[in-house]
C-alpha cells in the first residue's frame, strides 16, 4: 500500500520527501506509522523502478532540496494498480481508503465502478467478527457489551458505504451512459 499511497500523493503534486512523509502519515499514520526506514528505501525503489523522479531545487535558506515527480511510467504504474485491486485492497478497510483515496485518478468512470462493485461485492457477504462454527454472529447475540459495540459500529460503518456504494454507483454509471456516442 506504501507504493500505492506514494504514488497516489505524487500523481497530485510532486512533493519533498518531508512533505510526502507528512501526507503518509495524514493518511495511514494512525493506523500503520510509516518510518524513514520504510520510506526511504522505498523512494529509492521506485525511483530505480522509472516510476518516479528526484530532482534537485535550490533551497530558500539553506541546502538544496530534493523534489519527487512522478513520471510517465509511475501514472501509468497507479492507473494499472487502481484499475486492479489486489483482493485485501478490497477487503482490508486500511488497505480499501488507500485505494479509494486515488480512485479520482483513474479517468474512465467504468474502471472507477468496476472497482466499487468488487467492495460492494465484499461488503454483502455474510460477515463477523464472532463465528459459532461457520454461522457468524451478530450484535444481539452477546451479553458481552464491548463485542455487541464493535459489531454494531461495523454493522453501521457497512450500511454506511453500502449507501454510499450504491449511490456512487448510480452516478458513475450515469456519466458512462452519458459518456457513451449515441446510435
Amino acid at each position: 500500500m506504501l507504493k500505492l499511497a506514494i504514488l497516489g500523493l505524487l500523481h497530485e503534486r510532486p512533493l519533498h520527501g518531508y512533505e510526502l512523509r507528512r501526507h503518509l502519515a495524514a493518511l495511514t499514520g494512525h493506523v500503520r506509522p510509516i518510518s524513514d526506514g520504510t520510506l526511504y528505501p522505498a523512494i529509492k525503489r521506485l525511483e530505480a523502478d522509472g516510476l518516479l523522479v528526484r530532482e534537485t531545487e535550490p533551497g530558500t535558506t539553506a541546502a538544496p532540496r530534493h523534489t519527487l515527480h512522478l513520471t510517465e511510467d509511475g501514472r501509468a504504474a497507479l492507473a494499472d494498480r487502481l484499475r486492479t485491486p489486489e483482493d485485501l485492497d478490497i477487503s482490508d478497510e486500511n488497505r480499501w481508503f488507500t485505494v479509494l483515496a486515488f480512485l479520482r485518478h483513474l479517468d474512465a468512470p467504468a474502471e472507477q465502478a468496476a472497482v466499487l462493485r468488487r467492495r460492494l461485492a465484499f461488503l454483502q457477504q455474510p460477515a463477523s467478527f464472532f463465528y459459532d462454527g461457520e454461522r457468524p454472529l451478530g450484535a444481539e447475540e452477546f451479553d458481552d457489551p464491548f463485542r455487541r459495540g464493535l459489531l454494531l459500529i461495523a454493522r453501521t460503518t457497512t450500511q454506511a458505504e453500502l449507501a454510499w456504494l450504491e449511490s456512487t454507483l448510480a452516478e458513475l454509471d450515469a456519466g458512462a451512459g452519458s459518456a457513451r456516442p449515441a446510435g
